[in-house]
């Protein structure tokens, strides 16, 4: 399979710069503290001196989601989401070691981080407009169709993996206690975003090669390298 963004993506939004890791041999039996408190202490010195919403890759996806025609304040990216529940919680919920590993990067880098479980998707999943007869699962089993035009992350069944692009990932593709083969999304629209994409997948790179002993497969795209293969 293959993962990508639609020409119409990148003609709506040349700034952005999205990375990609593909592992497998993935289980729920290893210690990711260590990690996930490094990127906590960057994260935790980076809100001690501003709000999640002053912090530049913040607003550019809070510019991104205007120009989507959506609230920004109504409908946050993923990434600060978290931190804003982390600046108010000091800490965030343990789900499933891998989930954890890639919200903590989330949280440092502040650049939205998705997970998704390669053996719940069919075919290629590229992010794109819904053409309006997508099916979309919430983690509570509801099916929803997204709005039309709205940005999805689609597979080839039809099934939407990701809603408002980076605001809502699917239930139906979550990472469980039986995952064993995961793809990774970081996407980002910031001055300097493939800077700091790059340097995200390469800690996340480096850090799953440690934790789980696996080799992952990894890539930073933009428009003239637009796909990954998985």
């Amino acid at each position: 399979m293959y993962f990508r963004h639609s020409n119409g993506i990148w003609n709506d939004f040349p700034e952005l710069a999205a990375g990609a890791i593909q592992t497998e041999g993935i289980r729920k039996d290893v210690a990711v503290e260590k990690h996930v408190a490094h990127f906590g202490a960057i994260a935790r010195a980076r809100l001690s001196e501003h709000t999640e919403s002053e912090l530049p890759e913040i607003q550019a996806w809070r510019r991104g989601f205007a120009r989507m025609g959506l609230k920004p304040t109504q409908y946050r990216s993923a990434s600060e989401a978290l931190l804003r529940r982390f600046r108010k919680e000091g800490a965030l919920p343990k789900i499933h070691p891998m989930i954890d590993l890639c919200n903590a990067a989330s949280l440092a880098y502040a650049i939205p981080v998705a997970v998704f479980d390669l053996a719940r998707i069919t075919g290629d999943l590229e992010v794109r407009p819904a053409v309006g007869d997508e099916i979309y699962t919430t983690f509570a089993g509801d099916v929803e169709l997204p709005d039309l035009q709205e940005v999805i992350f689609a597979d080839a069944s039809g099934r939407a993996h990701a809603r408002r692009w980076t605001n809502r990932q699917s239930g139906h593709s979550a990472v469980r206690d039986e995952t064993a083969s995961v793809l990774i999304v970081a996407e980002a629209l910031h001055v300097d975003a493939e800077t700091d994409v790059r340097q995200l997948v390469d800690e996340l790179h480096a850090a799953i090669r440690a934790i789980w002993s696996v080799n992952p497969r990894s890539a930073v795209l933009n428009r003239s390298a637009p796909s990954f293969g998985c």
